[in-house]
């Protein structure tokens, strides 16, 4: 029975749901995270009676058909770009960003890959660093003995150097923003890498048009709603335990044909 193939399509795409609706909620205190959402289209349809077509020669052709639709299918999950809460922290290494815009970091591998969470510090060389040691583009380098570090919203970089009366410009960050943030893809531990859907990074600098402030002390949160996601949860879980009466009631129908064959 088709009935049977439909249903197992849709619980195969609730159960895909959950998985997405369970890693957002499993990430709603990971630092700058963006939630994401299931999508999902409609498979074939199986013509049982053409529309368009005269049941008789002469007749004016039929208004309606019978198109029986084979069941669901996943389309995209798609990551959701809006802005998260900003958390003071206090420290002056956290950078936030607020509007849009990527901080730029080079990977071991010499690829540059973009983020959103600014929890930087130096390593043994002074450089700024993401928590897993890679460095920011462009680079920037506090100067020894510095014993405060200010960084404006258009992201240059001040050190006050113990026994000097004036701060100095130490760099300038510059920040990527992409024509479909939704196209980038998804590396873990907070980056992403361009992709054709992404389109070309475009850089700027903080608090140009177009472009997010930095906000120095203040780390982005993530953009996930836990109301929304147990409300969507239970949605899901629903759609699952109606699909599976669907394969039910087909099975009980195919025990009652049996037993009448017998």
């Amino acid at each position: 029975m088709r009935a049977l193939a439909i249903a197992a399509t849709g619980m195969n795409a609730q159960q895909l749901n959950v998985e997405v609706i369970a890693n957002n909620i499993s990430n709603v205190n990971t630092t700058a995270f963006k939630g994401a959402r299931a999508e999902f289209t409609d498979l074939l349809y199986q013509a049982e009676r053409l529309q368009g077509v005269p049941n008789q020669a002469g007749e004016a052709p039929i208004p309606e058909g019978a198109m029986l639709g084979l069941g669901v299918r996943t389309a995209a999950i798609r990551n959701l770009h809006r802005q998260g809460p900003l958390t003071n922290t206090t420290n002056q290494f956290d950078l936030a960003l607020n509007g849009r815009g990527w901080f730029q970091v080079n990977s071991p591998n010499g690829e540059t890959i973009y983020t959103r969470a600014g929890s930087f510090n130096k390593n043994g060389n002074g450089q700024l660093v993401t928590i897993d040691g890679y460095t920011l583009d462009p680079a920037v380098i506090i100067p020894p003995n510095t014993v405060d570090v200010v960084i404006n919203e258009s992201g240059q970089v001040f050190a006050k150097v113990d026994g000097q009366p004036v701060p100095q410009n130490v760099g300038q960050l510059t920040i990527a923003n992409f024509a479909n943030d939704s196209g980038l893809e998804p590396l873990g531990n907070n980056f992403y890498r361009e992709s054709p859907s992404s389109g070309a990074p475009v850089v700027g600098v903080a608090g140009d048009p177009g472009f997010g402030k930095i906000h120095q002390g203040y780390l982005e949160g993530s953009n996930v709603d836990p109301v929304k996601e147990i409300t969507n949860l239970i949605s899901a879980q629903r759609a699952f335990e109606m699909n599976s009466k669907v394969i039910q009631a087909a099975d009980d129908m195919a025990g009652t044909i049996s037993k009448g064959i017998r």
